[in-house]
């Protein structure tokens, strides 16, 4: 029955990408287009993700540069980023705007790893839930007959090395934005 473990990687899979847009959303000391993905800019009276009004570009590791498609929207865009909860300043000269990201605080380095922690476990929890549901699954199949023993072994076997590989993928994806937030 690999339509139960394909089912279940699937959802792993999903979980492995919710985590990395989660940590995407997460201000480093770096700069990152993808800061931005969250922001909605109001043009012509509907909110838009900024990545569709304007051009972000990263000319400097601390310096990010919108530029909006549209002059008239730069106002709007400087209210929606100052609004949001990244506490950036952004200034414009009219043209474009600039957005310095300044160094994190020790602190501040502090609570972003935490958070990233958090955000790693609730993904090991949810891959370890598939695992189970994936399993009861398993051993309903076995009680309705339309599984062996072995097979149901072995499928449940083969789930087990799923969870773990997709475990450790989240290990190195926090270990990656770790070492993001001790940046200097």
């Amino acid at each position: 029955m690999h339509s139960v473990i394909s089912g279940c990687e699937e959802r792993m899979k999903k979980t492995i990408g919710s985590l990395r847009e989660g940590y995407a959303a997460l201000r480093t000391g770096r700069a990152s287009a993808s800061l931005f993905d969250r922001i909605r800019v109001d043009y012509y009276g509907e909110k838009n993700p900024l990545s569709q009004v304007a051009n972000i570009s990263i000319p400097e590791a601390r310096l990010i540069v919108i530029q909006p498609w549209d002059k008239s929207l730069i106002g709007e865009i400087e209210k929606a980023i100052r609004s949001s909860e990244l506490s950036l300043n952004p200034s414009n000269d009219g043209k474009v705007i600039r957005v310095a990201i300044p160094p994190l605080t020790e602190e501040r380095r502090g609570d972003l790893a935490k958070q990233a922690k958090a955000q790693a476990e609730q993904s090991r929890v949810a891959v370890r839930n598939i695992r189970r549901d994936g399993n009861e699954e398993l051993k309903k199949l076995l009680k309705d007959k339309e599984l062996t023993e072995d097979d149901e072994a072995k499928n449940s076997e083969e789930l087990q090395k799923l969870t773990d590989s997709y475990i450790k993928q989240i290990d190195k994806i926090l270990e990656e934005k770790e070492s993001e937030i001790r940046e200097v």
